[in-house]
């Protein structure tokens, strides 16, 4: 039986999103084993025009500069004009087209930015509901997971290796864990 999660508190309305209790993360093959990887600044708006999360929209900017993924030498790597192009502006960016669903999982479709290029995207998103922190601010819950191509926004860095094989995988995982809080 599927967990019904309710939407009791969801007010029309702006949420920020609050990056100190959110987390954007992405995991790309590498040889055998996945590297796993975070952005550490980023900020966003949440538009909620009623209870009902189908009407709402979504806006996120990322700072590619603050990737980090355990690796100083990697973080370099990938801060170069060989992964995320820092003359293109050196943000990624996340504006929602519409949003479908409901309470056992919504679709949020729209429309993806990296290195300049912009291409559609669906993200799978769970609701996880509305609730009064200690100090008296409403805050909302969301995750969301998407699979891209890191080749369709130019991000082609690649390593040939024996037998056919490539260093890095062209499929990037990206999942974000966000908290939001009504203004």
């Amino acid at each position: 039986m599927t967990q019904q999660i309710a939407t009791t508190g969801l007010v029309a309305g702006t949420w920020t999103i609050d990056a100190s209790h959110s987390e954007v993360g992405f995991s790309v093959r590498h040889l055998m084993s996945k590297v796993k990887g975070r952005f550490t600044e980023f900020s966003g708006t949440i538009v909620t025009r009623s209870e009902d999360p189908t009407e709402a929209s979504v806006e996120v900017t990322i700072t590619s500069a603050s990737i980090t993924t355990g690796n100083a030498q990697r973080d370099a790597h990938l801060q170069s004009a060989d992964f995320f192009d820092p003359t293109n502006g050196g943000t990624l960016a996340f504006t929602s087209t519409g949003i479908s669903g409901d309470a056992d999982g919504y679709v949020i479709s729209g429309d993806l930015t990296i290195n300049g290029i912009t291409k559609p995207v669906k993200l799978a998103a769970e609701f996880l509901g509305v609730a009064v922190d200690a100090f008296g601010a409403t805050r909302l819950g969301a995750e969301a997971t998407t699979s891209i191509d890191r080749k369709d926004f130019n991000v082609t860095f690649n390593i040939p290796l024996d037998g056919g094989k490539l260093l890095i995988g062209d499929k990037v995982d990206i999942t974000l864990a966000i908290e939001a809080v009504k203004a």
